[in-house]
């Protein structure tokens, strides 16, 4: 679950940069804020799928940890996005 959740934060990490390289303002960090999260649901979503499908878990097991998975990246987005936009 820690790599994981680093994982995201090394992608929120490449977002945010990519956004200072093609925008250079703070707008384009919002964008890159902002399409980070749609995204890292998705990996979100095919992390549970692979602990459902693949490794024998209930939905009802794994959603917790989906959770988890998914808000702590998204909350630092969140907070980067905020952080960003004053």
């Amino acid at each position: 679950m820690a790599m994981v959740i680093g994982a995201g934060l090394v992608l929120l990490g490449l977002f945010l940069l990519f956004g200072k390289l093609w925008g250079g303002s703070e707008p384009a960090y919002a964008l890159a804020a902002k399409a980070f999260v749609p995204v890292w649901l998705a990996v979100s979503l095919a992390n549970m799928w692979v602990g459902v499908a693949r490794a024998g878990y209930s939905v009802r097991e794994e959603l917790p940890i989906l959770l988890i998975v998914f808000l702590i990246p998204a909350a630092i987005a969140g907070g980067a996005l905020w952080r960003l936009a004053r």
